[in-house]
């Protein structure tokens, strides 16, 4: 029988031989963390405390692990609290790179108005050098944001868990997780995933434009409406499929669907925010060509957006 994937077998999941094949076949250096995001982090130096909060087992001097905080960071301040999250999948280029550029240009100000924020810009080191979606370990760290360190199954999440109940916050009022959604999704990931699985492969198709992932438990529509607004100056929106759906979830207004973040593990849920989103950025737009600069812009307008929206209206 013909397999979909070029690694595994037709309805069986894969063993850890099939997983050694895949990192074999993967694992492959392909842009390189110290120079687009490491060295990203020294001018900011100056003007944010960048901590170092952890370092991946499989070559710590190679992938540690950095925020970038606020001076002064202080939750017992009573201003607002906020997390932005870049590079759960590492292959999500302006995930990471719209995450650091908002520090580079908009996080000060913000600081300066009385705001608490933390960056994590790269949360998946070898998933970006790679250019993958899971880990090495072939896990996806966007299912694996347990409550406790001790329960996610990846090292990249629970360094971000332990990292959040490191920093004290009783309440967090916003948090923003940067995604891209590109056409390896069609072509590598979805299927990598089916056979890992030993299923059968979906085929939502590749929404072509922004949309943002809220969580059907705590909904916000009017906070995703400024966002996707702002966004909308940026770049395009992408439209429901015929079935009125992105992804396979009901479009609940334009450019928003709803996931149960909390019950998939999402990095969404990693905060008990009130708000909280996943963006989704469309870099291989044909229809309506995007750029990488807007991309990443993209991301900054919609954090800095929601974080205007929610101090006019907390």
């Amino acid at each position: 029988m013909a397999h979909f994937y070029r690694i595994g077998t037709p309805k069986v999941p894969w063993g850890d031989s099939e997983r050694a094949a895949w990192l074999a076949d993967v694992g492959i250096v392909q842009r390189s963390y110290a120079d687009e995001v490491l060295a990203k982090l020294e001018p900011l130096k100056d003007r944010f405390d960048v901590i170092q909060y952890g370092a991946l087992s499989q070559n710590p001097d190679r992938y540690p692990l950095f925020c970038i905080k606020t001076k002064g960071f202080d939750p017992q301040n009573g201003n607002p609290c906020m997390l932005v999250t870049g590079g759960v999948h590492g292959y999500e280029k302006s995930g990471v790179q719209g995450a650091l550029l908002f520090a580079k240009e908009e996080m000060e100000a913000l600081a300066k108005e009385g705001v608490n924020i933390v960056v994590c810009p790269c949360v998946s080191p070898w998933g970006y050098e790679c250019i993958q979606r899971w880990t090495a370990k072939a896990v996806d760290p966007n299912r694996s944001f347990f409550p406790t360190a001790e329960a996610c199954p990846t090292e990249e999440t629970a360094a971000v868990v332990d990292l959040i109940a490191s920093l004290g916050v009783a309440q967090w009022t916003m948090h923003v997780d940067c995604h891209e959604t590109t056409d390896t999704d069609d072509s590598e990931f979805r299927p990598a995933k089916a056979s890992r699985d030993g299923v059968e492969m979906d085929e939502d198709g590749i929404p072509d434009g922004f949309y943002l992932v809220g969580d059907s438990l705590n909904p916000q529509p009017e906070w995703h409406a400024a966002m996707i607004a702002a966004v909308r100056t940026v770049t395009h929106i992408a439209p429901a499929d015929k079935e009125g759906k992105i992804i396979g979830a009901d479009v609940q207004q334009d450019g928003v669907i709803h996931y149960p973040a909390r019950e998939l593990f999402l990095c969404s849920s990693v905060t008990n925010a009130a708000y909280a989103t996943t963006t989704e950025v469309y870099p291989d737009s044909i229809k309506t060509p995007v750029t990488g600069e807007q991309c990443n812009r993209a991301q900054v307008a919609c954090i800095t957006a929601g974080l205007h929206y929610v101090r006019a209206h907390k």
